[in-house]
């Protein structure tokens, strides 16, 4: 944990971090409970004395704004956001002193623009910024809703005002204000057209009014007069209740509204019914968690009778909704339905939440719960932070030692020269110019002195530092824009720099927290390989027509994640306990279908040579051997899962509307062979496989849901005769199951020990190649067996008490004696180059953590596909538990003693070790040993030798939501969270909520004091990106709310790697080089300047011609410092990307710091001196005019000016790296524009106007002292810091100095190739790996032995070979599995890397070989 400061440091940095969002936002506390009046009016307590709604029955708006600033409160607000800038304060008090005739050098206009250009422009550049977010809050506040109208409908529940967003202002009373996330919201609903061709008998529009919708069946009025057109039409005529279109912002508590297909939830709406029999909704809801799975709800069973308008209209429906107050917790929601005093429960699975997108789902009805701020999405989102860069905050600071040297400086003259005033005063001395007058107090003018003295030193503060950081940044952006590297052609996607202050922060990121779907992976699947009865099928990709007409089912059509909203579907879910929908009407029937259409989330089919040969050759020959192993086989594929099938309307295709992209994938793979599944007619299935011509016909009897316990799914069928063959149900009674290969393989049936052992070799090798695996099996129940069971089950489902649990004991009962029949194998893509991005900013110490909301299981697959988890990597868990398992305290306190002991973590005075006794007491009785641990064997699984838990790869920390619920809960948890988590290699945090990614990110960055990025793409990740230093949002498939809120916007994960470490690594070295040297050019003027006042009796006066002075920061030092923040490159971008190890430069924060400041002031005032005494002395000993007067102030004083402009100038060059065409015309142009000026300037007459330096020229161009002055000054001036460098090049290079000699070199050498090849000769050979990470190879091969799991609430170890499935429990049969391809690049420790990696290119250095040619391949 970072030291608190204290003492003054703690007071400065309370200073720093006061929030000015503090006087411009009102915190707003939590809303109260409510009751919703639905057709009923309000009571009278809701009203006071005055018939007025009190203020706490008042809800708020569906308004949602994002915006940071009004018309009122932008000038005010970004003032005060200006002003935290030290040396605007400065500038300010410098400009108002000016004012003073007393203190006046030029017009006081003139002194005060240059603040006010900085003022203006950075105001302008805010503005600009927030126009946008208004822009984006209109577009979403504006998007479309249908509402109920008409008849005698009339929502009575009171609401708060809306704010004008132009005029938002300062929350006075009983006014909202509170300012959310930009982005924390829905996608925009533009494409979200309502499904017509399914609705045709449900709703007829209004002709000639596009805004009205009637559903009641009646014919639309014949004829309508409106009074207005438009989104606010009113219609006379007819007022028959009815849907009409209205904007989100309007929408209101209790409204009723009918959301359709593909459309986004406006609010948290409790669901009245839906265009399914069975009151099924199905809901994206990866806005919210990041899963992309489809979640159920279901209608509230007292209200689905409210189908339509007239209904909902209908007086005689009245009821009440009693809700508690808004809950921030996403899966906490409490309230209830009141009928006629019968209370009816209402929960999360009965609501839509805003955020979420209908799909797969005709249309629902609903009332509006929450709205605005109320809603869960916006009480999970941040508001929208003011962030300043780490350099910035750096430079506040040095700008006040700057201030405190200045402050010494001014009370130095005003102290001297009080005292020699009071001195010289009795004796008249000349130079006291009105000494004799009575209000000449020598005291009193070392005050003035004193104030002369702060605006003649005034530069040591430069205010052209802030403008020229501004604009340097501004042109840095610019550079990310136009940056071909990092731009998708796909898409035609930039990178995009949305916030301009934060480049350098780019290059100095610690920790990286990355949200997983649409992030890092795509979210689409591919079926790769096939294990059928011991043999092994692989993808083959090949063209469409080369498909074998069994085969063939239609045209490869693209791989559109979403199913297409016109689809018309033939059932829905699997269910065994619910009514279910027949085909007819207009319906298509998919049993009718020709060609199978590819599935969504489905990358390409599966075609394997081999396997259509045999099943071609079975499909001709019943007695064919294969012929029953891959009937079987692909049957439990094609019937164990809950896809829905269709008819795509306009195509005629047969299409597969899967809950998630894998269970899609496994169905397609099936149908891609031949075993298409054809959708079913209430409980009976449909199948056709290439063996009949006929589909065949199974009954479902049951299904036994997934959990994450059983890691399996099973279903009972019966087969039924072929259509014609009568409908005797005396069939077979079948089992079909698919899960991980541990729990099925320990139910199988004894016997075919090889074919295990077979299957077990192959999904080891499934593994290797980084595909996600699941294992099939069957098995024929007996009708006595079955009718005895279903009893037992039936009796389970009803139970009362841990229902769950019994359920659970029944199912195992019948899914045993399995046969086993094979495994599959599928790859879920990631994002192109994530393995070898990953990688590589692990190589340059970056720690990585994943923030998901996914499932464990799920994130450890993906920890292992994208090499965040290492391949001998060891994974601790920590879990929420239920009763009688240990504390999340406790299970970090044994993490740290097993497998930390000599960190001293438990000896920390913050840590309660004390705890590990009161465990392993209460263990004890039960005769527990809870260590050391021992893997708890299943039998089926690969066994964990005796050092697992003590692999080389280090440990990788595992914690779910539930358990981060405890450990972010105080400061004791956080304290011990925190420090276990630093001492492993990464962190993965699981079925987190968009708030607790936010928090995990504070603790970090907080915690810590360090440098955090986050990056992500949906709303989930908006609180996440916002609490980070730097937020990254991409363009994915989760819309643009990560976009809108981010500092930065890439289209791919992969540009990340760019992104930090070229653009970030040279825009933090160039913004670091650039202010030491700003400082630096600016102490060596005011070095000149305070010299002088030795020889001045302390006056404050000026050295040399003020307008010297006036033009030092503008026209003859600004270039230098302007091209280092520009042009300037440490090294070349191919170098930084093949060697990603050099960013620990910039992690380290070694081009910019206090001591850098310290060295560049000190350099600044020793090349001052050397300037001020060497021209001094060389003009006053003897005189350096040849007709023996002495010399003018303003003679020798202009020489110490022109060599102090190119010592600066030239000082500068000498820290720039590369020398450009732009550096060369940078460093001399303003030693030019000095010459030049002061060669003109001499000449002027003072006819024109007043030139104190007329003349100037004769004297001092004719000085054999001014021509060796000046090249000797500012050569000595720049000796001190050239002998350093030279000198450190020579005999203490860094990397970096050694990879740009080595360049110079030999410009053809291919840094990357060369170093990897040196590099490996050191390494073992298991240590050795690809130069180019994972993209050497489609799929690299993983180690075999993976990382042990160490689950810490049980003590149970255990090995995965990759398995992951899982699915939405408890819903209406929803399926969520997951599938990764891991792409596997080097593993080597990076203190390893580092060291051969760049030792590798400093030996051909140190032996000064002369330059090799790279030998062609």
């Amino acid at each position: 944990m970072s030291k608190k400061s204290t003492g003054f440091v703690a007071w400065y940095d309370k200073l720093t971090a006061w929030n000015i969002e503090d006087l411009f936002v009102r915190k707003r506390p939590p809303g109260p409970p409510r009751t919703i009046f639905v057709n009923e009016p309000l009571p009278e307590d809701y009203y006071d004395h005055k018939h007025r709604v009190k203020k706490e029955h008042l809800y708020s708006t569906n308004q949602v704004i994002t915006s940071k600033y009004t018309i009122i409160t932008f000038f005010p607000r970004n003032l005060l956001e200006q002003f935290r800038r030290i040396a605007n304060v400065f500038f300010l008090g410098i400009a108002i002193l000016q004012f003073f005739q007393k203190f006046s050098t030029i017009s006081p206009g003139l002194v005060i623009l240059p603040l006010l250009v900085v003022l203006g422009i950075t105001a302008i550049k805010d503005a600009y910024e927030d126009v946008k977010r208004h822009q984006s809050d209109r577009v979403v506040n504006y998007s479309e809703i249908r509402i109920l109208g008409g008849g005698s409908w009339d929502n009575q529940n009171p609401m708060q005002s809306k704010s004008r967003t132009f005029v938002r202002g300062i929350p006075f009373k009983g006014r909202k204000s509170k300012k959310d996330d930009p982005t924390g919201d829905v996608q925009n609903v533009a494409g979200g057209a309502p499904p017509e061709a399914l609705e045709q008998g449900h709703r007829q529009r209004v002709a000639d009014d596009p805004t009205i919708e009637y559903d009641d069946g009646l014919p639309p009025p014949a004829h309508q007069h409106d009074h207005e057109h438009g989104l606010f039409a009113h219609h006379s005529g007819d007022n028959r209740p009815h849907w009409k279109r209205a904007i989100w912002e309007d929408l209101r508590v209790g409204d009723f509204v009918k959301i359709t297909d593909r459309e986004s939830i406006p609010a948290d709406v409790l669901i009245c019914a839906t265009s399914e029999d069975e009151n099924v909704a199905f809901v994206e809801t990866k806005n919210l968690d990041g899963e992309t799975n489809l979640k159920s709800r279901n209608a509230v069973p007292a209200l689905t009778h409210l189908r339509s308008a007239s209904a909902c209209a209908d007086p005689k429906n009245a009821f009440e909704i009693e809700c508690d107050r808004p809950e921030v917790l996403m899966h906490k929601l409490n309230a209830a339905v009141v009928i006629n005093g019968e209370r009816h429960p209402v929960d999360l699975q009965t609501t839509l939440l805003r955020g979420t997108v209908l799909r797969n789902t005709a249309w629902v009805i609903g009332v509006v719960m929450y709205t605005g701020l109320d809603t869960k999405l916006v009480l999970n989102s941040g508001g929208t932070p003011s962030k300043r860069s780490k350099v910035e905050r750096q430079m506040n600071p040095m700008v006040f030692a700057n201030l405190i040297l200045l402050a010494i400086m001014a009370t130095v003259c005003a102290i001297v020269d009080a005292v020699q005033e009071h001195r010289y005063y009795p004796k008249g001395a000349l130079w006291l110019f009105s000494d004799d007058h009575s209000d000449d107090n020598p005291s009193i003018n070392g005050l003035v002195t004193w104030a002369f003295a702060l605006i003649t030193f005034q530069n040591i503060v430069p205010i052209s530092l802030y403008i020229s950081i501004e604009a340097v940044r501004t042109c840095q952006a610019a550079f990310i824009y136009f940056d071909r590297e990092i731009y998708y052609e796909k898409t035609g996607t930039a990178t995009l720099a949305r916030s301009f202050t934060l480049s350098d922060d780019l290059g100095q990121i610690q920790y990286i927290f990355s949200d997983k779907t649409g992030t890092l992976t795509q979210n689409a699947m591919v079926f790769r390989r096939a294990s059928v009865g011991g043999k092994v099928y692989i993808d083959e990709p090949v063209a469409e027509d080369d498909i074998p007409v069994f085969e063939k089912k239609s045209n490869k059509s693209s791989p559109d994640l979403d199913a297409d909203p016109l689809s018309s579907s033939s059932g829905d879910i699997l269910s065994n306990n619910s009514d279910h929908k027949t085909v007819g009407g207009d319906v298509p029937n998919p049993a009718n279908a020709s060609r199978v259409k590819l599935s969504g989330g489905v990358l390409q089919r599966f075609h394997s040579t081999p396997l259509s040969d045999e099943l071609s050759a079975a499909a001709v020959n019943e007695k064919n051997p294969d012929r029953e192993r891959h009937s079987r086989f692909w049957t439990v594929l094609a019937l164990c899962h809950t896809v829905l099938a269709g008819v795509d309307p306009t195509t005629g295709e047969l299409e597969y509307k899967a809950q998630s992209p894998d269970e899609a994938a496994l169905v397609q793979a099936a149908a891609d062979v031949g075993f298409e599944f054809r959708g079913r007619d209430r409980d009976v299935l449909f199948l056709r496989t290439p063996f009949s011509a006929e589909a065949q016909r199974y009954r479902l009897l049951n299904i036994l849901d997934f959990t994450s316990a059983r890691k399996r799914m099973s279903v009972l069928v019966r087969r039924l005769p072929l259509a014609g063959e009568g409908e005797d149900e005396t069939g077979p009674i079948v089992l079909l199951s698919k899960g991980a290969d541990n729990v099925i393989f320990e139910r199988l049936a004894p016997g075919a020990d090889h074919l295990k052992e077979v299957t077990e070799t192959q999904l080891d090798e499934f593994a290797r190649e980084g595909l996600r695996t699941l294992t099939l099996a069957m098995r024929e129940v007996p009708e006595a067996e079955y009718q005895s069971w279903l009893v037992r089950y039936q009796e389970a489902t009803s139970s009362i008490e841990d229902r769950e649990g019994v359920v659970e004991t029944v199912s195992d009962e019948i899914e045993q004696g399995l046969t086993l029949l094979g495994a599959t194998a599928i790859e879920d893509r990631l994002q192109d180059g994530v393995p070898e991005t990953i990688a590589d900013l692990k190589r340059a110490g970056i720690k990585i953590w994943v923030l998901t909301g996914d499932k464990l299981e799920t994130a450890i697959a993906i920890g292992h596909s994208t090499n965040l988890i290492g391949r001998d990597a060891n994974i601790i868990i920590i879990r929420g538990r239920g009763e009688g398992s240990r504390t999340i305290y406790q299970q970090m306190l044994h993490a740290a003693e097993e497998y930390f002991p000599n960190e001293g973590l438990l000896n920390d005075p913050l840590v309660n070790a004390e705890e590990l006794g009161a465990v392993d007491a209460s263990a004890a009785p039960r005769g527990e040993q809870l260590y050391p641990l021992r893997r708890v064997s299943s039998g089926v699984t690969s066994i964990v030798g005796s050092q697992n838990g003590q692999r080389t790869g280090g440990y990788v920390l595992v914690i779910d939501g539930l358990a981060l619920t405890d450990a972010l809960g105080d400061e004791k948890h956080k304290h011990l969270l925190l420090n276990l988590a630093m001492l492993c290699e990464g962190v993965v945090c699981c079925r987190v909520s968009p708030k607790q990614k936010a928090l995990v990110v504070k603790l970090v960055k907080n915690g810590l004091d360090t440098m955090t990025l986050a990056i992500g793409d949906g709303a989930n990740d908006v609180s996440m990106i916002q609490a980070a230093d730097v937020g990254v949002g991409i363009s994915g498939e989760e819309g643009l709310q990560a976009v809108n809120s981010s500092d930065y916007a890439i289209a791919q994960f992969r540009y990340l790697k760019r992104l930090l470490l070229v653009h970030g690594h040279w825009s933090y070295a160039r913004n670091g080089n650039m202010i030491t040297n700003f400082f630096y050019k600016n102490i060596i003027c005011i070095g000149v300047l305070w010299w002088f006042q030795i020889y001045c009796a302390w006056s404050s006066a000026y050295a040399f011609e003020y307008t010297y002075l006036l033009f030092w920061n503008s026209f003859w030092t600004i270039a230098p410092v302007i091209a280092i923040g520009l042009f300037d490159r440490i090294v070349d971008d191919h170098v930084l990307m093949a060697l990603p190890e050099l960013y620990r430069y910039g992690r380290e924060q070694k081009w910019f710091g206090e001591k850098l400041f310290a060295v560049y002031m000190i350099d600044g005032v020793v090349q001052s001196a050397l300037i001020f005494f060497v021209l001094l002395y060389g003009y006053f000993s003897p005189s350096a005019r040849p007709d023996g007067f002495d010399v003018a102030q303003y003679e020798f004083a202009t020489v110490m000016a022109i060599s102090a402009v190119m010592a600066a100038n030239l000082f500068n060059g000498l820290n720039t790296n590369v020398w450009t065409a732009w550096v060369f015309f940078a460093v001399f142009v303003g030693i030019v524009l000095v010459w030049a000026y002061t060669a003109i300037y001499s000449i002027i007459s003072p006819g024109w106007f007043a030139t104190p330096v007329y003349g100037n020229d004769h004297y001092l161009f004719r000085s054999a002292l001014f021509w060796l002055g000046v090249p000797m000054t500012f050569l000595l001036a720049l000796l001190p810091r050239y002998i350093y460098n030279a000198w450190t090049f020579g005999f203490r290079p860094n990397d970096i100095d050694i990879l740009r000699w080595n360049y110079k070199l030999n410009p053809n050498l291919d840094i990357a190739r060369e170093a990897y090849l040196r590099s490996v000769e050191e390494l073992a050979p298991e240590e050795q790996a690809s130069p180019y990470g994972a993209a050497a190879s489609a799929r690299p091969s993983m180690s075999a032995a993976r990382g042990s799991q160490i689950d810490m609430s049980t003590g149970m170890r255990s090995q995965s070979r990759g398995f992951d499935f899982a699915t939405e429990e408890n819903g209406v049969a929803m399926r969520r599995m997951q599938s990764n391809l891991s792409g596997a690049a080097a593993n080597i420790p990076e203190h390893r890397k580092r060291n051969s990696l760049l030792r590798s290119i400093r030996n051909p250095l140190r032996r000064k070989r002369p330059p090799t040619q790279v030998m062609e391949e």
